[in-house]
């Protein structure tokens, strides 16, 4: 249950509202075998999750010629969109962001998708009136630099103590130290808890479930 009140929520997407992780995983080593690039590991694919385009794939495929980061980009967005339709959000987002937002609490999102991709999501599973501001990394800065973070603060006009990051990697956590933000670490989604402890969250929460509850503890 919250210890402190927030006038601003700030969702990550992929792997915290919407249980993509496992899909973005697939498409990714797909691609790779289409261009006879080395298989990235899962944990490996797992780990980029969130970041830019151009640090993930220097991360998972380092050596690999700039020039081809958008071949790599190509056939991932062809694996991606396959089976895009299929993705499902987690247990209780809908009712639990209705929740936040009847409670009067500003909703943001941060996230590691295009503008185009998140809008494309947002569209599919029509949260997108839930929302009063979003941010994407090829806006400006990808994570973890706070840039998203700190475009969100001053848009909505909110300071950083009354403003709350939710998400499910270190590059999250880590976005929200630099942003002097508090960070929720969800552990059901890309990056498994002892790495996100490590990271020095304010807080764990364990299930959606428990995220929703301790998001909105009078309902």
């Amino acid at each position: 249950m919250m210890t402190k009140s927030y006038d601003l929520f700030v969702f990550d997407w992929d792997g915290t509202l919407s249980d993509s992780a496992a899909h973005i995983v697939t498409s990714l080593q797909a691609s790779a075998r289409d261009l006879d690039l080395p298989v990235p590991s899962e944990l490996a694919s797992r780990h980029i999750i969130g970041l830019g385009l151009e640090d993930a794939l220097m991360y998972l495929f380092p050596g690999l010629p700039r020039e081809r980061y958008r071949d790599v980009a190509e056939r991932y967005k062809v694996h991606y969109l396959a089976g895009e339709t299929h993705l499902s959000l987690f247990e209780g987002v809908e009712e639990g962001l209705r929740a936040a937002q009847s409670a009067g609490r500003l909703l943001a999102v941060a996230t590691g998708k295009s503008r185009r991709g998140l809008d494309r999501a947002l569209d599919t599973t029509r949260l997108k009136p839930f929302f009063d501001a979003s941010r994407c990394a090829d806006e400006g800065f990808a994570k973890p630099h706070p840039d998203m973070l700190e475009y969100l603060l001053d848009h909505l006009g909110v300071s950083a103590d009354r403003a709350l990051m939710i998400g499910d990697t270190i590059h999250d956590v880590e976005m929200a130290h630099g942003a002097r933000m508090d960070v929720i670490a969800v552990t059901y989604g890309a990056h498994d808890p002892e790495k996100l402890d490590r990271a020095r969250p304010t807080y764990t929460v364990r299930s959606p479930r428990e995220l929703w509850q301790w998001l909105n503890p009078s309902v």
